[in-house]
């Protein structure tokens, strides 16, 4: 533990190269941080400063040693931080990133955010795949798969595309029950507004039958409330996910079409930068998404 506390005055003397300036910045004389080294050389049994009378720079070894030091003493610091987190309620800032789907997922973070009411959460609705430690996010929610290294990453649900529409659409359009009868559909497409281009449908064609279906692009939105709502209006088909659809099918305003001839699963993802130490607000959201997001 001795060795421990002179840590700090090594690393004040290799980046000031002055035993007087380190003194004065520790509140000790030049003197007691000369002994401090010599204490900590001797323990080590290797020496850490070339000394003359105009300058002290440090050795090989005591470049290895302070690259060391920073580590140990970050390491001190984020588990002084951790045990003072376990005794304070999560508070602060939080960045979080949502899909433009994030409409869907409210009910998840409305009751997050009445759970910590001393969270701040700052929510950016996005489709763009952002640079979450570049832009300064804390946490983020994505769908699909995940190929950077810096970022830790914790699924939090599954979700399937299912093809619906309004039960007095079928009645006057007849229902679909194969996906070649979706070319006589009237079909609501999702467009990416990232990349202009229309979300394929999940379409399983019959083993005996070759060629991908592209079903007609009647309507286009760049949104997935305004499609719900015109499949609920009664104006066509429209695929989309599950999560999105669940108190519709459940109250009979919308029912799923051609659910042996769709194929199609994908997860939702927290992600958020890579660290020793996770800040208590950060942990609660994680953990508190993985048990609410898809729990209704």
């Amino acid at each position: 533990m001795d060795s421990l506390g002179a840590l700090p005055v090594f690393i004040q003397v290799a980046e000031t190269r002055s035993f007087t300036a380190a003194g004065r910045h520790l509140g000790i004389s030049a003197s007691a941080v000369g002994k401090a080294i010599a204490r900590l050389e001797d323990r080590l049994g290797a020496r850490l400063f070339h000394r003359s009378t105009r300058t002290i720079t440090l050795t090989h070894e005591g470049r290895l040693f302070l690259a060391r030091c920073h580590r140990i003493l970050g390491e001190v610091e984020a588990a002084k931080q951790e045990l003072a987190d376990t005794h304070a309620k999560p508070s602060g800032r939080l960045r979080v990133s949502l899909p433009m789907v994030g409409m869907l997922l409210m009910p998840a973070v409305n009751a997050f955010i009445q759970t910590y009411p001393e969270i701040e959460p700052d929510l950016d609705f996005t489709d763009r795949l952002v640079d979450v430690i570049g832009e300064g996010f804390d946490v983020v929610i994505r769908s699909g798969d995940v190929a950077d290294s810096r970022l830790m990453t914790r699924v939090v649900g599954m979700f399937h595309h299912l093809l619906v529409a309004s039960p007095a659409y079928l009645d006057r359009r007849g229902t679909p029950t194969k996906p070649a009868d979706l070319a006589q559909h009237a079909c609501l497409r999702h467009r990416y507004p990232t990349t202009g281009k229309l979300e394929a449908w999940p379409l399983r064609q019959p083993q005996h039958v070759s060629g991908a279906i592209e079903p007609p692009a009647t309507v286009v939105a760049s949104a997935i409330e305004p499609l719900i709502s015109m499949a609920e209006a009664g104006l066509g088909i429209v695929s989309l996910p599950d999560f999105a659809l669940r108190e519709h099918l459940k109250s009979g305003r919308l029912t799923q079409v051609l659910s042996d001839c769709t194929e199609h699963s994908g997860v939702f993802r927290l992600l958020w930068p890579s660290s020793d130490y996770l800040p208590s607000k950060l942990r609660v959201f994680v953990e508190f998404m993985a048990k609410n997001l898809f729990s209704s």
